[in-house]
């Protein structure tokens, strides 16, 4: 009979590459069964926000894609930060998730001294999900009609024009601080708790402007409570065609970035990530999904994780030296 002796160091070699063998196969045994319950998705906002409304519309058919139940979670508070702290220090198994916006991924860091999370090392991208275009916005009773009525205005007057945004360091008030700076002008910030009531206090005439996501605004300009200036994108508004651009106003900035991303706590198995991936990328698909952002003004996003993470880092270099140059501090 054949015996096959071992020497106590060649065991403990074979037993030490038997372990390392069953190690590198749980994450992909993982990533076979996933999802098998519930995945839960953060939004940092309140619900009805914008965020809040996408992630709802995509639940079901990610659901669907994946076989289980997607379960939408508020978590708002801070401009982000409440729930992105949250989900930072969840177990990066895939089944908590994140819908992150520019402003907490690319704008945050450059704007809070002391931010308990870090954009680049606390998460794992998983997919791009939507982008939405801004509107400058004038009270219905403003004097102003025009984006050039308004730099005459407050050229002439620096700091008497008022500007309302959803919060300090929000996307709405860095779009119009980034417009101020384009125009050569000073405009007086008042920040408010959401963009709902800045909304209201530009319809009521408490404050003259504000920078809003076009979906928002765009039932209160077609009311007429407010009056549109100008559309912070690439081209215009196919329902505000009499609209220019701002560089068509003759503002050379770049369009202000509006986009969210599902994002999940660093560490995430890769192919828990492209499972999650193309769930996302199919309900962004499908027609019906398709149309209603649409219908929003939100634009369906089609990729990688890691370009994501690429254009993040890109908005996040840009929005960092602008905020550095204009000295834009929230804490």
């Amino acid at each position: 009979m054949f015996s096959l002796r071992l020497s106590g160091a060649r065991r403990a070699a074979l037993a030490s590459t038997v372990l390392l063998a069953a190690a590198l196969a749980l994450p992909a045994a993982r990533a076979a069964g996933f999802p098998d319950h519930p995945i839960r998705l953060i939004v940092p906002q309140s619900a009805g926000s914008g965020g809040d409304v996408v992630v709802r519309l995509l639940s079901d058919r990610m659901g669907s894609a994946l076989g289980a139940s997607v379960v939408v979670e508020n978590k708002p508070g801070a401009n982000g930060i409440v729930a992105m702290s949250y989900v930072a220090k969840s177990p990066p198994d895939g089944y908590t998730l994140l819908l992150a916006g520019v402003s907490q991924m690319s704008f945050n860091p450059k704007l809070y001294k002391n931010l308990p999370y870090d954009a680049d090392k606390d998460y794992t991208y998983v997919a791009p999900v939507v982008d939405t275009p801004f509107v400058l916005v004038a009270g219905k009773n403003s004097p102003y009609k025009t984006l050039p009525q308004l730099i005459a205005a407050a050229k002439a007057a620096p700091n008497a024009i008022t500007f309302a945004s959803a919060g300090a360091g929000n996307s709405t008030h860095l779009s119009t601080e980034l417009i101020a700076s384009g125009a050569g002008i000073k405009l007086k910030h008042i920040p408010y708790k959401g963009s709902g009531p800045a909304l209201n206090a530009v319809i009521g005439g408490q404050v003259d402007l504000m920078t809003s996501v076009l979906g928002s605004a765009l039932p209160q300009i077609q009311a007429g409570n407010v009056v549109p200036l100008a559309v912070l994108a690439d081209q215009r508004a196919s329902d505000l065609p009499n609209v220019p651009t701002l560089q068509e106003a003759g503002l050379h900035v770049p369009p202000m970035p509006g986009w969210f991303a599902l994002v999940g706590p660093a560490g995430m198995d890769q192919a828990v990530v492209g499972k999650l991936n193309a769930a996302v990328q199919a309900a962004i698909a499908d027609p019906g999904v398709d149309r209603k952002l649409r219908d929003l003004y939100f634009v369906p996003l089609h990729g990688s994780a890691e370009q994501m993470r690429t254009r993040a880092d890109q908005d996040a270099r840009f929005w960092g030296d602008f905020i550095a140059r204009n000295g834009i501090q929230v804490d």
